[in-house]
């Protein structure tokens, strides 16, 4: 019988600039108040389900590894942190608001907006370069550990390329599903093929919130 390699992805607690439609990347922004709450949400609910984790990795840029935080102490887990699942690098529209962006930025910008494969938003990483990161980073996890489970908690342009490689969307075409933060997304890989298993579950963050 195949092994399967089970992977719950979650996507950093909640930053300013999230709030305010900014685009981070890879500039080191802190958890917001709400994203504190939401990492401890996360750990307490893994931690009533009795959900058990051989491994977990986190991106290393705060927002990421702080969300990490309150589950590895909740789980008895200690965290691997790879700077390969960081968020993609944006280039000029680093910290430019969504708003802002055709005015500010307008070829990086259009280069953004139209999904260009190839166009390193002057500086950054373009959208081919980034899926080759995050998949090589993907699959070099799921070969070590193979059969087990992993808690990977990393940022949403990260899990939206994870997204792509389990159901085969190309990477030029819009992002059809939310990516919200703190929620689980699960996924398997059987050795040769990845399985989306479950999308976008908030359950958690929503029975903690009510039980406060």
């Amino acid at each position: 019988m195949t092994k399967l390699t089970r992977f719950c992805l979650v996507r950093h607690g909640e930053t300013a600039w999230n709030a305010e439609r900014r685009l981070q990347g890879q500039t080191d922004i802190p958890l917001n108040s709400r994203g504190e709450a939401q990492a401890e949400h996360l750990a307490q609910a893994l931690q009533r389900r009795g959900q058990r984790f051989d491994a977990l990795y986190s991106s290393d840029l705060s927002r990421a590894h702080r969300t990490a935080l309150p589950v590895a102490s909740a789980l008895g887990l200690d965290i691997a942190l790879l700077s390969d699942l960081r968020e993609r690098h944006f280039g000029a529209l680093q910290g430019i608001a969504l708003h802002e962006g055709p005015s500010a930025q307008p070829v990086a910008w259009q280069a953004y907006a139209n999904r260009n494969v190839e166009h390193d938003l002057e500086g950054g990483e373009s959208l081919n370069q980034f899926a080759q990161r995050v998949r090589t980073a993907l699959e070099r996890i799921a070969a070590d550990h193979h059969g087990e489970t992993v808690l990977l908690v990393s940022h949403g342009g990260v899990l939206d390329v994870v997204y792509r490689i389990a159901c085969g969307q190309p990477l030029h075409e819009q992002r059809r599903v939310p990516i919200p933060n703190a929620a689980l997304n699960w996924l398997s890989h059987d050795g040769q093929q990845w399985q989306l298993e479950r999308w976008a579950d908030e359950s958690h963050l929503t029975q903690s919130l009510d039980e406060l």
